[in-house]
């Protein structure tokens, strides 16, 4: 067999994982990845060993909750057969490879920069000299947003291709600025260090990315959290899920001047953002999810406050929604654009609520359960028009239906425990995986450890790394004007993309 198979949230030593020759590493890899009702690619990365590059791929197996984990020893001076040649969905996985290591696919159907990182293999090749895809023709005429961004986010840069104001072709363009995430991970050496790290990845996921670097760490130094743990975290989870799709609901009313929407729905995310900052001193939940420990308890007055804000929030909230989608001037701008239809969410390996709108089943929350999602018997929201009003009313429904989780939480709060777990150190000579539904989608973050146990490869993957290209082929055949509700739609993190 060329893989082994694991669970979520597990570690394997490295000895256990085959090492395949190339040929046999990719054909078994596309082989499993033709089934992609069922089959999504996690991460598909690289690791330094011994002058040469160890290729790690782990594909998660939804029906059966396994994730197959095979790898391969190449030269990063080889050319190799490209997996994306024969499976889309494997396409950014390998030019992060080729940018990271200089490994080169002759046969990739678009082999280009992805982050510029500081340790890209290409020393000389400049942000600046990105090779868009362009056209000669007299008729077409090119439009460049960025990569100055008129927010708080980070820049990116996209470039259509028009023909008058049908946009014939998006190519978006990233790679901006980067903290070098990945790499402070193995320079810093304390736990602390590495938790701050983990939550911000990304500044509107910190519940997210940090529940999977806990659960990885805690994976590594063989530790179970108790119920208390994965309460708190799965409450985490959730709340910024709630938060998060409220504002993206705010986003998408602002975008087509419906302001009633904007304004209510903006102000119904405030209480729940206050509320983290109630549990725990931060609005964004930085602090709370700590590996081994909380230092935030979860009490019974909290719960009662809880309940407090929900009894307030929804009459609010479900009036609204129900406003918007029975506007008829609200539906002409939200059906009908966008669309990604769900052979092309299958093809490209779309995951989150970009890919449940396209009637794509994938939801770690249920494929791959973590935390306390087993016990809540998680079930997706599927809508199946892949359509700006569909990932709209994806959120409107997983809004409810986090609060319907919470509540089912919140009738078993468990006691007040201060008691600190001292992690034993990781395992050496270890590979660990961790597969969190973030709110925006799957977070994926793995980790491999030397002969101390000391880190020497940790990979992350946000759920934008995924979905980006989703969003260039969905406004294909749209006006451009229709552009910033297709953006908000996806509601994609550069920072998360970058690293």
């Amino acid at each position: 067999m060329n893989y082994i198979t694991l669970k979520n949230n597990s570690s394997v030593s490295l000895k256990k994982i085959p090492v395949a020759p190339y040929s046999r590493f990719m054909e078994a890899n596309v082989s499993i990845m033709s089934d992609n009702v069922n089959n999504h690619c996690v991460s598909y990365f690289g690791c330094p060993a011994g002058g040469k590059v160890r290729l790690f791929c782990a594909i998660a197996a939804d029906e059966t909750h396994d994730i197959y984990v095979s790898s391969a020893l190449v030269n990063s001076s080889e050319e190799l057969s490209s997996f994306a040649a024969h499976n889309p969905a494997f396409e950014k996985f390998e030019r992060e490879i080729h940018e990271n290591f200089g490994i080169t696919y002759p046969d990739h159907p678009w082999l280009k920069p992805v982050r510029y990182s500081s340790d890209r293999a290409d020393r000389p090749a400049r942000v600046l000299n990105y090779p868009f895809f362009s056209s000669e023709s007299e008729e077409l005429h090119e439009v460049g947003v960025g990569p100055i961004h008129a927010g708080i986010i980070e820049p990116g840069h996209f470039r259509f291709i028009c023909n008058g104001e049908q946009i014939l072709h998006l190519e978006i363009q990233l790679g901006y600025q980067h903290r070098g995430i990945e790499r402070l991970f193995l320079e810093k050496k304390k736990i602390l260090q590495r938790s701050t790290l983990a939550e911000s990845i990304a500044g509107d996921t910190a519940a997210g990315h940090s529940a999977a670097f806990v659960n990885l760490w805690e994976g590594l130094c063989g530790f179970v959290p108790d119920f208390g743990l994965m309460f708190q975290r799965t409450l985490a989870l959730e709340l910024e899920r709630i938060a998060m799709h409220t504002g993206d609901l705010s986003a998408i009313c602002t975008d087509i001047a419906y302001q009633l929407g904007s304004s209510v729905f903006g102000r119904l995310r405030t209480p729940v953002i206050n509320y983290f900052q109630e549990w725990c001193g931060n609005r964004l939940a930085k602090g709370l999810i700590r590996a081994g420990k909380t230092n935030y308890q979860f009490t019974g007055e909290l719960g009662s406050r809880l309940i407090e804000l929900f009894d307030e929030y929804e009459p609010d909230f479900n009036e609204m929604s129900d406003r918007l989608f029975k506007s008829s001037s609200v539906l002409a701008r939200l059906e009908k654009t966008g669309v990604v239809d769900i052979k092309s969410s299958r093809l490209l390996g779309v995951v989150g609520m970009a890919a449940r709108a396209s009637n794509n089943k994938r939801d770690i929350r249920s494929s791959h359960p973590h935390d306390m999602y087993e016990k809540l018997g998680h079930e997706p929201v599927i809508k199946y028009h892949g359509d700006v009003c569909s990932r709209s009313q994806v959120r409107r429904e997983e809004i409810s239906q986090s609060i319907a989780h919470i509540r089912e939480l919140l009738k078993d709060i468990p006691p007040a425990d201060n008691k600190r777990e001292n992690l034993k150190s990781p395992d050496p000579d270890t590979f660990s995986i961790s597969l969190v539904e973030g709110w925006r989608g799957e977070i994926c973050h793995c980790a491999i450890t030397g002969g101390k146990g000391e880190l020497v490869s940790y990979k992350i993957k946000d759920p934008s790394f995924h979905n980006w290209l989703a969003l260039a082929l969905a406004v294909r055949n749209n006006e451009i004007s229709d552009f910033p509700i297709c953006n908000k739609s996806f509601s994609l993190s550069y920072c998360g993309h970058d690293l």
